[in-house]
């Protein structure tokens, strides 16, 4: 069954007790639940996506210093969709409708990246999303239809919680060996040591982040696993697989119906990677590049 609202045709995905709702714009992850228990931080259906929750960002994540970038020695100009630090913010398709198709197992959101100002490129984009026994898994698709090669690069914004624990006291892991160090328009200045605690655990009311981070440690089977564990030793992880090199984790005290929420967000490249190359890839003519990361409770 599907609805609409301020973020487009809600499509609802369903699989024995885990359940999922998919908004057509940005193609947002705006609801995971596991019998009663939220996984993804809710938010109203007649409110617009708050802090990006769950939308795709992409042909970039994160922040273009001033709009401005350098592609192969041509200056490209973006607009400016942050105005508080003048930068150009998470991507081309944030507030696009996708289209979609449903399937027995899930359902697939596809746009196009059109060239427009400041980026001049034709990319395909999709991605998938597929419930499981004890979450979900999503994959990412993009192919350059241009006719030169096409600089990208992908994040994803969800917001995850235990829905029936206190927040502050669920225990973040990060698995990273070094943070970026930001100024004061969060754009990168460098970066230095992660926090050793981050990688044996830290309690969500003790940290206040927005911090990107790399050097991310993956376990034998390639995955790198981020987690929330709560008090009784429910543990719900964020796994991203290969390309996935880097992660950037806030938490805020203002997102709708929650004390304090947090987003553990997979990236391919750092803040202002179209200016510093860190990370971002140049897909070839006809080139298709997948990317796969997901979300489990045990």
């Amino acid at each position: 069954m599907n609805s609409a609202s301020l973020t487009g045709t809600q499509v609802h995905l369903q699989l024995g007790d885990v359940s999922a709702q998919i908004a057509q714009v940005g193609a947002s992850l705006r609801s995971l639940r596991i019998g009663s228990v939220d996984l993804i931080a809710p938010y109203p259906l007649d409110s617009p996506t708050p802090s990006c929750s769950g939308v795709v960002l992409v042909p970039w994540p994160n922040r273009v210093r001033d709009g401005l970038w350098n592609d192969d020695g041509t200056e490209r100009q973006l607009a400016i969709t942050e105005p508080k630090f003048t930068n150009a913010s998470h991507g081309l398709l944030r507030f696009t409708a996708y289209d979609f198709s449903e399937t027995a197992s899930g359902t697939t959101l596809s746009a196009t990246i059109f060239p427009q100002t400041g980026y001049p490129y034709l990319v395909e984009t999709s991605v998938t999303y597929v419930l499981r026994a004890d979450g979900i898994d999503v994959t990412h698709a993009l192919t350059n239809r241009s006719a030169t090669a096409a600089p990208v690069a992908l994040g994803t914004h969800p917001f995850v919680t235990i829905g029936d624990v206190d927040p502050h006291e669920l225990v973040l892991r990060v698995p990273a060996q070094t943070a970026v160090t930001t100024d004061e328009r969060m754009l990168p200045t460098g970066t230095h040591p992660a926090d050793a605690a981050l990688r044996d655990g830290v309690r969500l009311g003790d940290l206040t982040l927005d911090t990107g981070f790399t050097g991310l440690e993956r376990d034998a089977d390639g995955l790198v696993r981020h987690s929330l564990t709560a008090p009784d030793g429910r543990r719900l992880t964020l796994w991203q697989g290969a390309g996935f090199d880097f992660v950037q984790v806030y938490t805020t005290d203002k997102y709708p119906g929650q004390s304090l929420a947090v987003a553990i967000e997979p990236m391919t490249a750092p803040a202002d990677a179209l200016n510093s190359g860190i990370g971002l890839r140049r897909l070839n003519p006809g080139e298709t590049w997948t990317l796969e990361w997901g979300i489990t409770l045990d």
